[in-house]
C-alpha cells in the first residue's frame, strides 16, 4: 500500500501530515510511504530525515501520485489540489467538509474516499486518531504565551523590594481541549486562572488543573460526542449578562467555545470589551468560525478602546514541529486501521472508519454533509 504526503500549500501552513519517525509504525503494515521534497521543512524535518527512516523522496508533484493509493495531508486540499489526485484515491485529513461543500462536490466528481479529522468519534479506541485534540492541546498552549507577550503586565505574583506586583487574571471561556491547556499553561507561568464551560463535566475538569470554574448558575448545555450543543439566543444573552463581569475584572481572556459544524457561540461582546482595562487580551481561538469575541477579526489583532483582541488562525502551525509529531502520530494510527495484509481495505463496520468518512467512491457518506449540499443544491 502506497502512501503519499504532499507539501502543504497554504501560505503560513507550515505543518506536515508525516513525520519520519512515524514510518517505524507504517512498515510493519506494509505500508510504503513517498514524500514531496521539501514537504517537513518548515517543520524542520529534512528530506534526509525521510529518506533515513525509509520514504521515498519524489521532487515532480505528478509523480509523486503515481501508485498512491492513500494520500495524507494537514488541511483541507483546494480543488485544484483534488484535480491532481488520481482518480479514484482515498484522503485522509482534516476537511471541515460542511464548510467546504464544492470541494466534497469534487471529491464525489473525482470518485475520492475522503477521511476527515474533524468526524472522528471521541470514543476511547479513538484516541490515538484524534487529531482534533492534539492539534487544540498546541493551540491553547501557544494562545497563552501570545496573551502573555502582548500583555504589558507580569504573569506570576512578584514580591520585591520596590513592592509586590500582583498576578494576572486570566479567564479562559471554553474548557475543551484546548481551553485546558490554556488552563494549565497560565497555571504554569503564575497567573491566577478561572474558567467557564456550559458542559457539566468541565467542572471537575478545570479543578483539576487548578483553576476557579465560573458558577453562572444556568442549567447545563452538552450536545452529543462531549461537545458543547449549540445554545438558544435566551441563553446566550443570560451567558453573557453573568460572564460580563468576569470579563471586566481580567486582564486576559482567552476564548475556545466552538460548535462543531456551526458558527462558534457569541460569548464577549463589544460592550463587555470596552469595561475591561486598556492594554487587557483577548485571544480568540473561534476566529475561524465566526469568533466568540464580537470584534474578533479572523488572523488579524483588533485594538479597542485599549484593548487588544487577536483572531488567532491554526496556532498549531505556528508551532509546526511538536504539532507535526503529534498529528503524524493520529495519522499512522489511523493508516493502519486502514490496511489489511498490506492492501487499502477500510471496514466500514468499524465504527471510526463509518463515522470518519466524508465520501465513498463517488458518494456522499456523511449525512449532515449531504443533506448540506441538498439544502444549497435546491
Amino acid at each position: 500500500m502506497k502512501l503519499v504526503v504532499p507539501k502543504e500549500l497554504l501560505p503560513g501552513e507550515q505543518r506536515v501530515a508525516l513525520v519520519p519517525s512515524e514510518l517505524a509504525r507504517l512498515a510493519p503494515a506494509g505500508v510504503e510511504v513517498a514524500v514531496e521534497h521539501g514537504a517537513g521543512d518548515l517543520a524542520l524535518y529534512t528530506d534526509e530525515d525521510y529518506e533515513a527512516a525509509g520514504a521515498e523522496l519524489v521532487g515532480d508533484r505528478s509523480a509523486l501520485f503515481d501508485g498512491a493509493d492513500l494520500v495524507a495531508k494537514v488541511l483541507p486540499p483546494t480543488i485544484a489540489e483534488v484535480d491532481d489526485l488520481p482518480e479514484g484515491v482515498s484522503l485522509l485529513s482534516f476537511l471541515a467538509p460542511s464548510a467546504h461543500l464544492d470541494l466534497v462536490r469534487r471529491l464525489v466528481d473525482r470518485k475520492i474516499t475522503a477521511f476527515s479529522f474533524e468526524l472522528v468519534p471521541r470514543i476511547s479506541r479513538a484516541q490515538e486518531m484524534d487529531a482534533l485534540s492534539s492539534q487544540s492541546t498546541v493551540a491553547g498552549y501557544r494562545a497563552v504565551l501570545i496573551a502573555a507577550n502582548k500583555l504589558t503586565k507580569f504573569f506570576p505574583l512578584f514580591m520585591t523590594a520596590a513592592g509586590t506586583v500582583p498576578p494576572a487574571r486570566v479567564l479562559v471561556l471554553g474548557a475543551g481541549v484546548a481551553g485546558l491547556q490554556a488552563i494549565a499553561t497560565a497555571r504554569r507561568l503564575g497567573a491566577v486562572v478561572s474558567a467557564y464551560d456550559v458542559r457539566p463535566a468541565a467542572r471537575e475538569e478545570v479543578k483539576s488543573v487548578g483553576a476557579t470554574f465560573l458558577e453562572l448558575g444556568l442549567e447545563s448545555q452538552e450536545g452529543a460526542g462531549g461537545y458543547a450543543a449549540e445554545q438558544s439566543d435566551e441563553f446566550l444573552a443570560r451567558q453573557q449578562e453573568v460572564i460580563a463581569t468576569h470579563v471586566a475584572a481580567s486582564d486576559v481572556v482567552i476564548t475556545t467555545a466552538a460548535v462543531p459544524g456551526g458558527r462558534a457561540p457569541l460569548l464577549v461582546s463589544t460592550s463587555m470589551v470596552s469595561r475591561m482595562r486598556p492594554g487587557s487580551v483577548i485571544v480568540d481561538l473561534a476566529a475561524a468560525s465566526g469568533g466568540n469575541c464580537e470584534l474578533t477579526d479572523d488572523g488579524e489583532e483588533v485594538i479597542w478602546d485599549g484593548v487588544h483582541i487577536i483572531g488567532a488562525p491554526e496556532l498549531a502551525s505556528s508551532m509546526p514541529t511538536s504539532a507535526s509529531s503529534l498529528y503524524a502520530r493520529n495519522v499512522s494510527s489511523f493508516v493502519r486501521l486502514l490496511v489489511k495484509d498490506g492492501k487499502l481495505a477500510p471496514d466500514f463496520a468499524d465504527e471510526i472508519v463509518d463515522k470518519s468518512a466524508v465520501t465513498i467512491s463517488g458518494s456522499v457518506h456523511h449525512e449532515q454533509t449531504r443533506l448540506a449540499l441538498e439544502e444549497r443544491d435546491t
